[in-house]
């Protein structure tokens, strides 16, 4: 899923001792790339609210989440070796750096997309998909927005050969929905949805409630960062899902302000939003035949739409590997793994 080319760091200037520095620097990085969507905003949490810090130090790692403005560059630098994690689809995970040649592992399974992303429409009556016909559709090209739209497309008879996408950043979706006019139509997410939704003459055609579990969005990490940089990370997500769960008024605001919204708008994202606060949950999806049947159907698509690169001659070319060891695709060449190991020690309260 997201957001403005460039880096948009927030700074803090501690006063540490030299002790301290030498400490920290010794220590291994781990630090995660995120950006805004509702199921990720947890990550700022974890990062102002100091868990991540306390994480960090619990198992020796040098544990950051830094914001990074748009979506597709936050994989971008995680990719070309800027970050040990990232927040990501499923599908961005498999296209971006794992086709790159990084070995990339699912560590959290964070959600998927219930309603949280959407097709949109400028029109003056009630419209549905049969309606994108012949039009432009503005979106980030071969992202999960792509996808949503050839799914969509598909469920109506119809193929992509019937729209014509313009590749549009994220950091442009919200303000060309804004002043859009009638005829135009737009596929992203929220809170770019939601906010799309409230401008007058724009109706949602589909959205991912149709395709639930399709869309999920994950904290990946390099597969060779080490297990105290992952049991960092797993354990900093649930502790920040725990005060989810729990209806932390606090870490709600928090989320809600860090997305530019309020709070009241940030519940009605996670409506749409289907979280695994239980870890337990999460590990159960991981290791469903649902998501390996998922990920065939994302891989096929990517394949057919150039996204494994020239050298590909099949969907094959690329291994995805599952936690019960079986792999779809090349065995010889996995470069995207999903593990519930890590999901799984958080439910059992072994981090």
């Amino acid at each position: 899923m997201k957001k403005i080319l460039g880096l948009m760091l927030g700074t803090t200037i501690l006063a540490v001792s030299p002790m301290t520095t030498q400490a920290a620097s010794a220590a291994e990085r781990c630090a995660i790339a995120w950006s805004h969507y509702t199921g990720w905003e947890p990550a700022g949490y974890i990062e102002d609210k100091g868990l991540a810090k306390k994480w960090g130090a619990k198992y020796g790692v040098d544990l950051s989440f830094t914001l990074i403005g748009d979506y597709i560059e936050s994989v971008n630098q995680y990719t070309a070796g800027g970050f040990d994690g990232v927040t990501v689809t499923n599908m961005d995970g498999l296209t971006i750096p794992a086709v790159g040649g990084v070995d990339t592992t699912a560590l959290v399974i964070g959600d998927f997309s219930n309603g949280n992303d959407g097709i949109l429409i400028n029109s003056k009556d009630g419209v549905g998909v049969k309606d994108l016909k012949g039009k432009d559709v503005k979106l980030v090209e071969l992202s999960v927005s792509h996808y949503l739209l050839a799914r969509a497309l598909e469920k109506s008879g119809m193929s992509e050969r019937d729209v014509k996408v313009v590749n549009t950043s994220d950091a442009d979706l919200g303000g060309l929905i804004s002043t859009s006019t009638p005829g135009d139509a737009f596929v992203t997410w929220n809170p770019i949805l939601q906010a799309g939704r409230n401008v007058p003459g724009i109706h949602m055609v589909f959205d991912s409630s149709k395709i639930p579990g399709e869309i999920v969005d994950t904290i990946m990490v390099r597969t060779n960062v080490s297990d105290n940089c992952k049991k960092a990370v797993t354990g900093a997500w649930y502790e920040a899902m725990a005060a989810m769960a729990a209806g932390d008024r606090g870490a709600i605001t928090h989320m809600a302000e860090t997305a530019g919204g309020t709070v009241a708008e940030f519940n009605a994202q996670l409506k749409t939003t289907r979280m695994f606060y239980d870890a337990g949950e999460a590990a159960a999806f991981a290791r469903s035949d649902n998501l390996v049947k998922t990920m065939d159907y994302v891989r096929k698509f990517s394949f057919d739409h150039g996204l494994f690169g020239d050298g590909a001659d099949s969907p094959d070319f690329i291994g995805i590997a599952f936690p019960d060891g079986h792999v779809l695709g090349n065995a010889g060449n996995v470069k995207l793994r999903f593990d519930d190991s890590f999901m799984q020690m958080a439910a059992e309260g072994k981090l």
